[in-house]
């Protein structure tokens, strides 16, 4: 069963994750965007966004250091096993508390707006049921998970980090996670739910940031008006015509 839950189902959600894009990306171009809906609401916008997708950068960030960074390396460079946790412990539940709240009031625009909500899809709805639930539970796994690692009950990082690792290794041992609290294993498995949910929701916009913006020249206006260059300051009253 650890190897069915934790090594069979996750490699067929990223293999979902992987063709389904690519599938999305060939028949479905024009649907490849994040269905704005800014057009339709601003205020609420303006504050959930911001703080969603900064939390959402900062939930990442930690799981990028948790999983793909072993515990030997950060007691080479003489960072304690208590000062880690209590780092992952605060940026953890800042990161975590933003992304909710951000969350929360995206999802609040989204039911309560009425062409907003018209134009979500079925799968978004499920999709954001899924964000919910691993982002709840990673947050209850960051402050459980912590308190139990100081009670020297359970260590993540010698068990679901190390069974990550194998997993991309391509090696995994699913009795790694078999092993770990049940929140964890929820987790993982949710998480890997959303992924191959991926790429039939407007999730896929993240792989088109228009990185391009950073880098593009200027674009030059010129004025229609032949007798002039440039821009000029529009005048009172009437133009001439003829």
């Amino acid at each position: 069963m650890n190897d069915f839950l934790f090594v069979v189902v996750p490699y067929i959600c990223l293999t979902v994750f992987v063709v389904g894009h690519l599938w999305r990306y060939r028949y479905d171009k024009f649907g490849w965007t994040t269905r704005s809906s800014q057009l339709y609401e601003n205020r609420l916008l303006r504050i959930g966004s911001p703080l969603f997708h900064f939390g959402m950068l900062g939930v990442v960030g930690g799981h990028v250091f948790g999983l793909l960074i072993p515990q030997s390396w950060t007691d080479a460079v003489g960072i304690s096993e208590q000062a880690y946790h209590v780092a992952a412990v605060g940026g953890g539940l800042l990161a975590g508390v933003a992304t909710v709240v951000g969350l929360a009031i995206l999802v609040y625009r989204r039911r309560t707006v009425g062409p907003v909500f018209s134009a979500t899809t079925v799968m978004d709805k499920v999709m954001y049921a899924f964000l919910i639930v691993a982002i709840l539970l990673g947050m209850w796994n960051t402050v459980a998970g912590s308190i139990l690692t100081i009670g020297g009950e359970y260590n993540y990082r010698e068990g679901v980090s190390v069974w990550f690792r194998s997993f991309l290794a391509l090696n995994p041992d699913g009795d790694l996670m078999g092993a770990a609290p049940l929140g964890f294993q929820l987790h993982a498995l949710v998480a890997f739910g959303l992924f191959a949910l991926w790429p039939f929701t407007r999730l896929v916009h993240v792989f088109s940031a228009p990185l391009g913006y950073l880098t593009r020249p200027y674009i030059v206006y010129r004025s229609r008006d032949d007798d002039q260059l440039g821009s000029h300051r529009p005048r009172r009253g009437w133009d001439r015509v003829g």
